[in-house]
């Protein structure tokens, strides 16, 4: 995989990168929404495909991109398709962290180091190129504006961003609420990525998602059943901590 396009984990932190402040919106949902952003790209890059409501390797080759083949290894060590739910809440201490350095190794952030209660070391990030950001809101934008169905790329993207609780981060306020609206229809547009937002929603309401099941035919009730309890995440990988006190990324 080349270097010349952003990933959607990538532009999902972007967006999420707060201009004025350095921190990222959403912060503990973010992780799942990095996780699952790792899933789609993935995907467009043809190395994992759904199978139902689970996760299939399906060409092993290394796509170049470090923390994506880390995934994408741990994936196949499986050897059977994973449910997407479960994948994505799994413990990933860091993920966050990780590509906001990678970020910065690529030379799109920069670290301002900084303190909290005059005490606690922190770690602030401002975006060296401003106009980087206004891009990838200007494809959600144009998606919401237009009507247009957006690229899969810009769908899973919009996705993602509704799932981790993007929406009112960047269209505040009552009068962005018909922008909010749209943002969560473009979910249709990409079956990969309502997938994998679907999932990230449901960790976050603590939900163990059985396999979806297609509508009941007419005039016959769904049949029901408790929900199987969630399958113990194994193979995730755990980001290290650096030092006793870790530099603190501002929430």
């Amino acid at each position: 995989m080349g270097r010349s396009r952003r990933t959607l984990p990538e532009e999902l932190l972007l967006l999420a990168l707060d201009p004025a402040t350095g921190t990222t919106a959403q912060p503990q949902s973010l992780d799942l929404g990095l996780a699952g952003a790792q899933l789609v790209e993935l995907a467009l890059a043809g190395r994992i495909a759904p199978d139902g409501d689970r996760i299939a390797v399906v060409v092993p080759r290394p796509t170049g991109d470090p923390t994506l083949d880390c995934a994408l290894e741990l994936l196949r060590r499986r050897g059977a398709p994973v449910r997407a739910v479960h994948w994505i809440g799994g413990p990933r201490l860091g993920l966050r962290q990780t590509y906001l350095s990678h970020l910065e190794r690529c030379g799109m952030v920069h670290a301002v180091a900084g303190q909290m209660c005059g005490v606690l070391p922190t770690t602030r990030y401002q975006a060296t190129d401003n106009d980087i950001s206004r891009e990838i809101r200007a494809r959600l934008d144009s998606a919401i504006r237009t009507g247009v169905p957006p690229d899969p790329r810009t769908a899973a993207l919009a996705a993602l961003a509704h799932a981790v609780g993007l929406g009112k981060h960047l269209y505040p306020g009552n009068e962005g609420r018909s922008s909010r609206s749209r943002l969560r229809d473009l979910i249709r547009h990409d079956p990969m990525g309502g997938l994998v937002a679907h999932a990230v929603m449901d960790v976050q309401n603590g939900v163990a998602a059985q396999p979806r099941r297609s509508p009941a035919p007419s005039g016959r009730p769904a049949v029901g059943g408790a929900r199987p309890a969630p399958e113990p995440a194994r193979g995730v990988p755990m980001q290290p901590r650096h030092g006793t006190m870790a530099r603190a990324v501002a929430h």
